[in-house]
């Protein structure tokens, strides 16, 4: 064995080469992944969606806000309404508590957003006159909202993809986002809104036509 080693100097330079170069390569390696987790940890997003009440100038104002409290940009490429843990596309529902004359709605698309770091959005708010909405009012609504959540599926720069909802603050990590289909904020703020006719308000006019 000592022998062959002698007579082998050249195999044995070659081996220690490649003994050499895989090490240089593992360690290249594993600096390149390092870094790219710090890519990665240097631009994620952490989205916060939370549901939301406020009285401002004799108006209530109800709710939705998206605030991304990481440190990269969010880019948002689905939003999904559940009702009883279900998928719905339509959002009217959730408001069905409070009582008629609404003053005030407002929206913005959220699907398709980029949300910077620090930015706050509010897909979807509604008002009413303060004096209109009683204690009955609000404990319904709250009540009406527990049946509710909204899931907003977001990706990083790096299309790496999580989904936060408004019940469950920890965000959950998915492999994509899915069809993004309509926008239901949009939906809902730009179609007309026209009250229903209260049920009583026509058996009232049927009376009064009888008599």
């Amino acid at each position: 064995m000592l022998k062959w080693f002698k007579s082998n100097h050249q195999a044995l330079t070659a081996i220690g080469a490649m003994v050499v170069g895989l090490a240089a390569l593992y360690v290249a390696w594993d600096q390149a992944r390092v870094m790219r987790a710090q890519q990665h940890g240097a631009v994620v997003p952490a989205l916060q969606v939370d549901a939301f009440t406020r009285t401002v100038e004799d108006q209530l104002t109800l709710g939705l806000r998206v605030a991304n409290n990481g440190v990269g940009p969010a880019f948002i490429r689905s939003v999904m309404p559940l009702q009883d843990g279900e998928p719905v596309d339509r959002i009217d529902a959730m408001f069905s508590a409070m009582p008629e004359g609404q003053v005030d709605r407002s929206w913005v698309t959220l699907t398709g957003r980029v949300i910077a770091p620090g930015e706050l959005v509010t897909p979807i708010s509604a008002a009413w006159p303060s004096d209109s909405v009683d204690t009955d009012h609000i404990s319904a609504l709250f009540a009406e909202w527990e049946r509710w959540d909204v899931e907003v599926c977001y990706c990083s720069v790096f299309d790496r993809c999580w989904v936060a909802t408004v019940q469950v603050q920890d965000r959950r990590l998915v492999s994509a986002c899915p069809d993004p289909g309509i926008d239901v904020f949009e939906r809902y703020g730009s179609e007309a809104f026209i009250p229903p006719t209260p049920l009583e308000d026509d058996t009232q006019e049927t009376a009064g036509a009888d008599q």
